[in-house]
């Protein structure tokens, strides 16, 4: 009799076992804006729609791109013709996903009327700027199903990037049957519905962000967390804390300001990762004062940003000098700034007597406004800048706000500097240098060179890679030469990863699949 209720005993807490669920808690930086992917781009957002959504592509552990939606495709010899052959799958409500649902989406996004501001990541396939400009109408827009399963992608020139550029944000599919008949709503807790490894339970604004895993996913036989809770902490120092006291398991980014003491005392749960990662502060070219290119070349010299990195933030970023990251695909030797071998104290002499040129003095200093988050390491950053800037007449007034006012703020060029960063969507130099382009959704500085759009076009044109770099090149040289940015470091990626969270592999876009993660406490 023992022994048969020992065994009763020990089934039952078996058959517990395994209904035990496995839950992963991560910090993600900030509330997401939107988690309808065509109005969405930060990577907090991110982390969330690609767990919600998969596009012809997909990431793996270590972001790079694999086959998603599409279990295959074949390219044309010119490179611009791409035909997709789409796995057999469901959307989580049961319908079939088809390569309709692929037409839906990009049409939608491209639509002026959508006024996406990634759009433009989509400008390679054919009519596409036409369409987003309203030129063209969107059934034009080169992307037919040729069947259920099929998805013929015409490009306006090769693009051998599109694998991973189609993994993105703006390339993901949408349930259309849902959208056409909720409209907006559609990307609602109670009404979403999506193609990946999980579902989204619950949306509590500056809360928290729930999934659960997808039952209808193609591979949901491997996918191991069966929820996951996004918190949005925008205090790096309050994520510590809360990690350190076991509420959340991973925490993007560590806090900068406690990196000493976390190499010190968390060692092996630092994750710090090369990145194709810019930081910089936008210039806006419509304010009269940085109309005068003296004093835009005048705060690039004074910026120390040998001093920010080796001295302030200590995690082995490099300081920038270019607008695109050392390491991208395609691109060696880019140009360099030309004050990169100066002395700073030489820098600050020539800031100094470029803002006396352009009237400034000091009995006549020029003030400026720095717009950026309420992210303690953002704050701490600006005000050192803004004692940067003193010596060459001018003074800085920070002003913080939570960081999608910041962004919207950005967007809308109502800001003097303003704090930015770009981690690239694909590797590819134009994921950088299109940031520029004349009415490009997110070129907060407002910067119009017509001479730097058309090498931005006849690089797209150009199929040979070697030919392509120089045209690409020569653009950032002229968009560096007006100075619509100050570049300041390029920067690394920072985690925070308990030891029992397995299957985290650090690279260089940050993006960490809820998919491939699971709990081995």
């Amino acid at each position: 009799m023992r022994r048969l209720l020992l065994a009763l005993l020990l089934a039952i807490c078996g058959m517990n076992a395994a209904r035990a669920e496995m839950v992963l808690n991560r910090g993600n930086g900030n509330e997401p804006d939107s988690l309808d992917p065509h109005f969405a781009g930060g990577t907090s957002e991110d982390n969330i729609i690609g767990d919600l959504l998969m596009g012809l592509t997909t990431l793996d552990a270590s972001a790079r791109p694999i086959p998603g939606a599409a279990e295959r495709w074949d390219v044309s010899p010119d490179g611009r013709t791409w035909t997709f052959h789409l796995r057999d799958h469901v959307w989580s409500d049961g319908v079939k996903v088809t390569a309709d649902d692929f037409v839906f989406a990009w049409r939608r996004v491209l639509d002026p009327k959508s006024a996406s501001r990634y759009a433009y990541n989509l400008w390679a396939v054919k009519n596409a700027r036409a369409v987003s400009e309203g030129k063209l109408p969107v059934a034009s827009l080169g992307v037919v199903a040729k069947d259920l399963r099929t998805l013929l992608v015409t490009l306006e020139h090769p693009a051998p990037y599109l694998p991973d550029l189609l993994a993105g944000l703006q390339a993901l599919p949408l349930p259309r049957h849902l959208v056409q008949a909720k409209g907006s709503g559609w990307a609602r807790p109670g009404v979403y519905v999506g193609n990946g490894a999980y579902v989204l339970r619950e949306w509590l604004p500056n809360d928290h962000v729930t999934l659960a895993r997808n039952p209808r996913f193609y591979d949901a036989a491997h996918v191991r967390i069966d929820r996951v809770n996004f918190y949005p902490i925008t205090d790096a120092n309050a994520a510590l804390r809360r990690y350190r006291a076991g509420e959340i398991d991973t925490q993007t980014p560590a806090p900068l300001a406690q990196v000493e003491w976390l190499r010190a005392n968390l060692k092996r749960e630092l994750q710090i990762t090369p990145s194709l990662y810019l930081s910089y502060i936008a210039l806006n070219l419509d304010h009269p004062p940085l109309k005068d290119v003296r004093v835009r070349r005048a705060l690039n010299l004074v910026y120390n940003r040998e001093a920010i990195v080796e001295k302030v933030l200590k995690l082995g970023e490099a300081p920038a000098y270019s607008y695109v990251p050392p390491g991208t695909a395609n691109y060696p030797g880019g140009p360099m700034m030309d004050f990169r071998g100066l002395p700073y104290a030489a820098r600050v002499a020539e800031a100094q007597k470029l803002m006396r040129d352009a009237g400034y003095g000091a009995f006549n200093r020029l003030s400026l406004t720095y717009a950026t988050s309420t992210n303690p390491d953002s704050r701490r950053l600006a005000a050192i800048f803004q004692a940067m800037a003193k010596p060459i007449f001018i003074d800085i007034q920070i002003t913080n706000t939570d960081f999608q006012i910041h962004l919207r703020n950005l967007r809308q060029h109502q800001f003097q500097l303003g704090a930015a960063s770009w981690l690239a969507d694909f590797n590819d130099a134009s994921n950088f240098l299109d940031l520029l382009r004349s009415g490009a959704g997110n070129n907060y500085a407002g910067y119009r060179n017509p001479g730097f759009d058309a090498l931005l076009d006849a690089a797209q044109d150009e199929p040979v890679l070697k030919k392509r770099s120089e045209l690409l090149k020569s653009a950032e040289k002229m968009a560096m030469a007006d100075y619509p940015w100050l570049v300041t470091r390029f920067a690394v990626q920072s985690d925070l990863v308990k030891p029992y969270v397995s299957g985290w592999q650090g690279n260089s876009r940050d993006i960490h699949r809820t998919r491939w993660l699971w709990i081995a406490k």
